[in-house]
């Protein structure tokens, strides 16, 4: 695939309204849990700097509710709160002359009651379809209040540095309520012209913030329920009626039955708003630039959309997310550099009952942009890792990136560990991008790989240079088969089977998934489209609770057949069957059964156990996910004698 050249349009300055944004990448408004007492403090500034150093055009920060009683989630930003803080981003952000306007939004009846204790407001008594929670009915007073709580919010933020705003009327969002047939069933003004809403709301900011700012809009303009919901050509007739009064105009997708199309995982192909936008920056004709939104992480895709007239500009949160120097990078002629966007959403979507800081699986720096590490001093000393995963290949690059003489261990014939592995069956594919980025990295630092290396716990304690661990896991399917009292049955462990080393027989499979993860639903996707029956055990009250699309993967097993067994753990397998036991009532049963695909945690690998003092990472310290890898392999390596130890963000 081409690389974007260097005077591209995508990194060419464009002028957005008043200001000028020096190149046509946005990063675009997201949860980043970031805020304290609902406002963006030094983190949060950190964080959206780093982009912008890293030649975002445009920056837009998370949305802040309007109004005190819009409190959708734990940290959500609150505008009257925000003026320091949008200050303080300002002024992170003026160096790079990166635009930056404020996120405003107002979530309405898809918000949550749980922190503010007051009612949500919604246009119509229409549940939201997550929460059930019915909101009252927002009254010709309360609307006026909404509409001075916006402009007010955009008054603060002009006020506080900010080069404008950008109005939510996306997914998650009240301005969308009021737009779409499923929520608003008035039967008043703004019910019979559903666009009234929005027109009276751009005309109050406009009027706050002057003719001279930057007013954004951010309009879902498919919310995939065409019996009632926003469809295209009604997007059309709202761009067509606002689109002289805004300066810059975002397009999305995703509704009240329809959310997870907003932000979608690697199943749904990249770049899937192309044609949407096209359409709706037709009818916008010249009056307001259009951006593309939707799963672009690939510069060569932004570059096309550019060039072909799909849009002006083009937003690429994820892809900033995981590499924060993007742009610079492609200014640079180094695409080919860019650290990959895997569209897990594993660790940067962060709306749930954790609360986790926003990061990234393949750059754990995002969001500790301001943490620092115990300085130390570069290295130019030979270390030996032992490990080819992504943990012992991280440790590896960071170590060569501070000057050490690098060789790398791997026993198999392949690098990458399980992560190579789990890169099979629908959507999950991509995951590799990451295996051969940081193998590409390490050739290019000059690391020597040697394959096919057995390293023992003698040869590491005889080596005269330092060492760091990154021998990975074990299976811990033997085990578990004994308990189980397989006899003869087939027992698989998941790994095996996805590296192809093992083989499940014809017949009905049980997938055993008991930490209701990603991996569990992937098999079971994986083993029912090769035609067989299939039942994923597991002991949750929903199949894949820690998945980031609950809804999405259930649906897709459902219809691909996939039977699922809740609240339930094996008990016994035997010849040709399986006994299952439900964890509440202890009833068991049993159902015909020939192989598991054991999905259960694995151990790590002890071959060093009695080797205490070396640096270890990732999998053989505890198995986890891919975030703890590549975290890890980035401490070791700046624990390893000699090795130094600047920001984590900066350890590329």
């Amino acid at each position: 695939m081409r690389t974007p050249a260097t005077g591209s349009l995508l990194t060419e300055a464009v002028p957005v309204a008043g200001a000028l944004a020096p190149s046509r990448v946005v990063f675009g408004p997201h949860e980043t849990n970031l805020a304290r007492d609902r406002a963006p403090g030094e983190e949060a500034s950190a964080y959206y700097a780093a982009r912008a150093a890293g030649g975002a055009g445009v920056v837009i920060t998370e949305i802040a509710s309007v109004t005190p009683d819009d409190w959708p989630y734990e940290r959500a930003p609150l505008a009257g709160s925000c003026g320091p803080g949008w200050a303080a981003i300002a002024d992170a952000c003026r160096p790079y002359g990166t635009v930056v306007l404020a996120g405003l939004g107002h979530a309405g009846l898809q918000g949550s009651s749980a922190y503010s204790q007051s009612v949500l407001w919604g246009p119509s008594p229409v549940a939201d379809v997550v929460t059930r929670e019915l909101p009252a009915v927002l009254e010709p007073p309360q609307i006026d209040a909404v509409i001075d709580g916006f402009a007010a919010a955009a008054a603060l933020a002009v006020s506080s540095g900010l080069a404008g705003v950008e109005l939510n009327a996306g997914t998650y969002s009240l301005v969308r309520q009021f737009l779409s047939g499923l929520t608003n069933t008035r039967s008043d003004a703004y019910g019979v012209d559903r666009c009234r809403f929005l027109r009276d709301l751009v005309a109050s900011v406009r009027a706050a913030v002057g003719p001279d700012r930057v007013l954004a809009l951010r309009l879902s303009a498919d919310e995939d329920a065409p019996w009632a919901g926003i469809t295209p050509s009604l997007a059309a007739s709202v761009v067509d009626e606002v689109a002289g009064s805004i300066d810059l105009l975002t397009v999305v997708r995703g509704g009240h039955y329809s959310s997870t199309r907003y932000r979608p995982v690697a199943r749904v192909e990249p770049g899937f708003n192309r044609e949407l936008c096209r359409a709706l920056r037709t009818v916008a004709a010249g009056r307001v630039p259009v951006v593309l939104q939707g799963s672009v992480v690939s510069p060569v895709m932004a570059q096309e959309a550019l060039d072909s007239g799909v849009a002006d500009l083009v937003e690429m949160t994820r892809a900033q997310i995981a590499e924060p120097r993007l742009v610079a990078l492609v200014r640079a002629g180094s695409a080919d550099r860019i650290r990959p966007c895997l569209l897990c959403n594993q660790a940067c979507q962060v709306r749930d009952v954790r609360n986790p800081v926003v990061s990234c699986v393949v750059e754990p720096g995002a969001g500790h942009e301001t943490r620092e590490p115990a300085a130390a001093d570069p290295g130019s000393g030979e270390v030996l890792v032992v490990g080819g995963g992504p943990a012992g290949l991280e440790a590896a690059r960071v170590l060569a990136l501070r000057g050490h003489r690098v060789r790398l261990a791997e026993r198999s014939g392949v690098l990458g560990g399980a992560l190579r592995a789990a890169a099979t069956g629908p959507g999950r594919e991509r995951l590799a991008a990451f295996t051969h980025w940081q193998e590409a990295e390490c050739r290019a630092l000059g690391v020597r790989i040697a394959l096919h290396t057995e390293v023992t716990p003698a040869d590491v304690a005889a080596a005269e240079t330092p060492v760091v661990l990154a021998t990975g896991s074990r299976s811990a399917t033997p085990a578990r088969a004994e308990t189980w009292r397989t006899g003869g049955a087939v027992v698989v462990d998941v790994l095996d089977l996805l590296a192809g080393n093992a083989e499940v027989p014809p017949g009905a499979v049980l997938v055993d998934d008991p930490t209701g993860g990603p991996i569990g639903v992937g098999v079971a996707e994986l083993l029912a489209g090769r035609g067989h029956a299939v039942h994923v055990v597991t002991p949750d009250p929903v199949l894949g609770a820690r998945t980031p699309e609950l809804a999405d993967a259930n649906f897709r097993l459902e219809a691909l057949g996939v039977h699922r067994e809740l609240r339930t753990r094996i008990r016994a397998v035997g010849d040709g069957e399986a006994e299952l036991e439900h964890v509440w009532t202890g009833a068991r049963r049993v159902l015909a059964c020939a192989a598991v695909v054991d999905c259960g945690h694995r151990l790590p690998d002890d071959t060093f156990a009695a080797l205490d003092d070396v640096p270890r990472a990732g999998d053989c310290v505890a198995p986890r996910t891919l975030l703890e890898a590549v975290l890890e392999g980035r401490r070791a390596a700046t624990r390893t004698r000699g090795a130094s130890a600047p920001r984590l963000s900066t350890a590329r």
